[in-house]
């Protein structure tokens, strides 16, 4: 399927202060930062970004800071989850009025909604809005899953155009190519199975780590889906993999992701309640691992 969206997206942090307020200057000086870096598109409020623990008000202005630093340069793909499906909705036509070019929707979080329940609430969402919708299937966190069979009845819906999969299972990303390819457009949602999921046909990749080390992340993409150079890919992503693994392994992603752009030399701040910083020795581990990218 020929697409508009391609290449790596952020799942972009959200900045916060010491006291765990947002940071607006440091979100736009950080987007300026990821888009100078040669990423394809940027999104915030996606888990990474700790949505869930933003008022509405927050959202708001975070979406609003987000546009207006990367002014156009790249899309915007925003995260509208709720828990609710009528507040999905809300912050989905809110997303398309600020001006986003696309939407990052997963399943709903602990209602457990089944197959059909699903489908009516991605209908009504998108029947609420004319912009491109990603879904982003990650059973891991919502506790549903979006199977290659419902993934195929979603895609039949105008603005569905976009999966992240994050399952973690290879095989959905080459069933929903497969058998869906026309229809809908597969971005890795894994990162330890970045450079597998290129060679089946992924045409992007939505990931944390990308705050960490955007450049690299670029590169990866560059070599495998745009040059084909496969043994230079290879080489570049087994030299990220450690660092990609002690990210999704250790059950402290966005923890370690925040503590990483400060290695980086990109300070975020600390997650927001419930989420604290990593401890020491989690830093020492971190630190260690960024040493060749330093």
């Amino acid at each position: 399927m020929t697409t508009g969206f391609e290449g790596v997206f952020p799942a972009m942090v959200t900045p916060m202060t010491p006291d765990q307020d947002i940071d607006y200057d440091t979100l736009a000086r950080f987007a300026d930062t990821l888009v100078e870096s040669g990423v394809h598109g940027i999104i915030p409020l996606g888990s990474t970004g700790e949505y869930y623990a933003l008022s509405a008000p927050e959202r708001e202005a975070v979406v609003a800071a987000t546009l207006d630093a990367v002014a156009g340069r790249v899309p915007v793909l925003v995260g509208t989850n709720a828990g609710a499906t009528r507040e999905a909705v809300a912050y989905s036509q809110q997303a398309q009025a600020q001006g986003a070019d696309g939407l990052l929707l997963a399943a709903p979080y602990y209602s457990l909604p089944t197959a059909g329940e699903l489908l009516e609430h991605f209908r009504a969402i998108d029947d609420a809005v004319d912009i491109p919708i990603m879904l982003y299937n990650y059973p891991g966190r919502t506790g549903v899953d979006m199977t290659p069979d419902l993934v195929g009845r979603l895609a039949e819906l105008d603005n569905v155009k976009y999966i992240k999969e994050s399952t973690g299972d290879m095989t959905r990303v080459s069933e929903i190519a497969r058998r869906f390819g026309d229809k809908i457009t597969v971005f890795c949602g894994c990162d330890t199975l970045a450079l597998e999921s290129f060679l089946m046909g992924a045409a992007g990749w939505v990931g944390g780590v990308v705050n960490v080390l955007p450049k690299q992340h670029v590169e990866l993409f560059d070599l495998a889906v745009r040059r084909k150079d496969i043994p230079a890919a290879r080489e570049l992503y087994f030299g990220l993999l450690p660092v990609l693994a002690l990210m999704e392994g250790a059950g402290k992603y966005t923890q370690l992701v925040k503590a990483g752009c400060d290695v980086m030399g990109h300070p975020v701040g600390p997650p927001r309640q419930p989420l604290g910083p990593p401890d020491a020795e989690d830093i020492a581990a971190l630190t260690e691992i960024l040493r060749p990218f330093c």
